[in-house]
């Protein structure tokens, strides 16, 4: 079975839809109120990205990945300028996702490697990205990828906004670029 990486583009809405639907119900179950979860809709979402695909891309330091195998979209991620104030030289992993029947196959690994190259082939010397508290999956993910959790926590509201319930916990990691780039 063949595992490739490319960039993502407009006519990739519907696999990347489906792609963060099926695994945020899959990674999230227990940690997010099933209600939520259960409202998650790929077509909604998809007809949603592809309407915002131009204004999503303006800034050509975002990118956003395909994975593929055999053919099939697998996984995606996505990375850009940090949204946190942390300065010009900060990225941000945005997302990544991996359909749960690809889990431990090689495709996230894939996936990080390209979205820390692309970072870094944008100028920044350091990244973020944020785990939801009680993601002890995701968070081995990116531990064995180099990225540390260095003490910042938020309340994500995002998500939970007019729905009466509470803010998410999310936990950072950071990683530095430069020394990814040595690996």
């Amino acid at each position: 079975m063949v595992l490739s990486v490319r960039p993502a583009t407009d006519a990739d809405a519907r696999a990347i839809a489906t792609i963060r639907v099926r695994s945020w119900k899959a990674a999230y179950a227990g940690l997010i109120p099933d209600v939520l979860l259960e409202h998650l809709d790929a077509e909604y979402e998809a007809e949603r990205r592809a309407q915002h695909w131009a204004e999503h891309h303006a800034d050509p330091r975002s990118a956003e990945f395909i994975a593929l195998r055999d053919g099939l979209a697998v996984g995606w991620a996505s990375a850009g300028p940090c949204r946190d104030d942390d300065g010009p030289t900060r990225g941000e992993l945005y997302a990544l996702y991996v359909l749960p029947d690809h889990w431990s196959t090689g495709a996230g690994h894939a996936l990080i490697t390209q979205a820390e190259e692309s970072l870094r082939g944008s100028g920044f010397r350091v990244a973020s990205l944020w785990v939801l508290d009680g993601n002890d999956r995701a968070a081995r993910f990116y531990e064995r990828h180099g990225w540390r959790e260095d003490g910042t926590v938020k309340d994500d509201e995002r998500i939970v906004r007019n729905t009466g319930v509470p803010a998410l916990r999310e936990r950072r990691r950071v990683r530095d670029l430069d020394e990814a780039g040595r690996e």
